[in-house]
């Protein structure tokens, strides 16, 4: 983190990254237990959302997030949306989601209590492998790799999920086993026109292609090192925890706002049935969406939901990106408000 050639700097409780900057151990336990608030918020969202379903009014015109997610992928509810007579599958979900929360958090836990706090000091060879060292490429490319591979696992998971099982397609208006169309110009083409994508095929032909690039680059993360030497064109000096910091908001930031444009217009991904009509681009203070149909007590689509949620993480990512971006090329925010603090005694000489 950004100490501004202050080695005694002491950071506030509610800075949390600063716990864990040097300390690898207690890095880990953050992510195991963050994966494991977030397992808890599926699972247990899913019951909430369930008990809270009636089945008598449009899925997509009920404040639900959950429940259309498992919808479109053929699990718990007919092509109508309403519950079959057995929820099990969606109990189920939930059920494994709140297990995989024990589990996490425990995991957490231990890295946190009982585990080495830095990597490097650990008995493991294996373990030791994973220590964070900020400005060092090797390291930092090692650990990218192992992510980039769990990725494009995720993404085979899809995709055969998809052939396999089946997802629901709305031209059919039903649930339908989907092969993927692995053209390579059909997925290139597509990066310029995703929002009215409207085939299945070449949705589960993207994520092939991408569980193939990620593993692929995983791998070549894993097996590679720097070549050459490391110099500020390649990051020395300015790659860190808060450069790295800044990159992860960075991405997370922009697939917030791509997926809530995404959201927000096309009903191949997300159907009707499931998130209700399309929505209506708006402009205020900020941009935000809203419904294209009246809904009774004032109620909204799940589309209206998870676009304008999906936008204001997004917005609020980004600009956490540039803050710990700067922060990363040395600009030192107390400047500003010294600077407007000092405004009344500020004088200009001309000569």
């Amino acid at each position: 983190m950004q100490t501004y050639g202050n080695p005694d700097v002491t950071y506030g409780w509610w800075a949390g990254n600063s716990g864990v900057t040097n300390r690898s151990g207690k890095f880990i336990a953050a992510h195991a237990a963050h994966t494991g608030l977030i397992a808890f918020w599926a699972g247990a969202f899913t019951l909430f959302e369930l008990a809270r379903y009636d089945p008598s009014i449009p899925m997509g015109h009920q404040p639900l997030i959950a429940l259309p997610h498992l919808a479109t992928l053929g699990i718990g509810f007919d092509e109508a949306g309403v519950a079959m007579g057995n929820p099990t599958p969606v109990i189920a979900v939930a059920v494994v989601h709140l297990v995989a929360s024990m589990v996490y958090g425990a995991g957490g836990l231990l890295h946190s209590l009982a585990f080495s706090s830095d990597m490097q000091d650990s008995d493991v060879a294996q373990a030791r492998k994973f220590k964070l060292e900020w400005d060092n490429p090797d390291n930092q490319t090692f650990i990218l790799g192992h992510h980039l591979i769990l990725f494009g696992i995720a993404n085979i998971w899809f995709v055969e999920w998809a052939r396999i099982h089946g997802i629901y397609d709305p031209v059919v208006d039903s649930v339908r086993q989907v092969e993927y169309n692995l053209n390579l110009s059909t997925v290139w083409n597509h990066q310029f026109d995703f929002l009215s994508i409207n085939s299945l095929e070449d949705v589960m032909g993207g994520h092939a292609f991408l569980a193939f690039l990620q593993i692929t680059g995983g791998a070549f993360h894993i097996a590679t090192k720097q070549v050459g030497e490391y110099t500020k064109f390649k990051g020395a000096g300015l790659l860190g925890a808060e450069a790295i910091l800044s990159f992860s908001l960075a991405g997370i930031g922009w697939m917030a706002i791509v997926a809530a444009f995404w959201c927000a217009t096309n009903t191949t991904v997300y159907p009707e049935t499931f998130f209700g009509e399309t929505l209506s681009l708006q402009f205020g203070i900020s941009p935000y969406w809203i419904d294209t149909v009246d809904l009774a007590d004032g109620a909204h689509t799940s589309r209206a939901w998870l676009s304008n949620v999906h936008y204001y993480f997004g917005f609020f990512f980004i600009q956490g990106h540039l803050w710990h971006a700067l922060r990363a090329m040395g600009f030192d925010f107390k400047r500003v408000s010294s600077a407007i603090s000092n405004l009344d005694n500020a004088s200009v000489t001309l000569k």
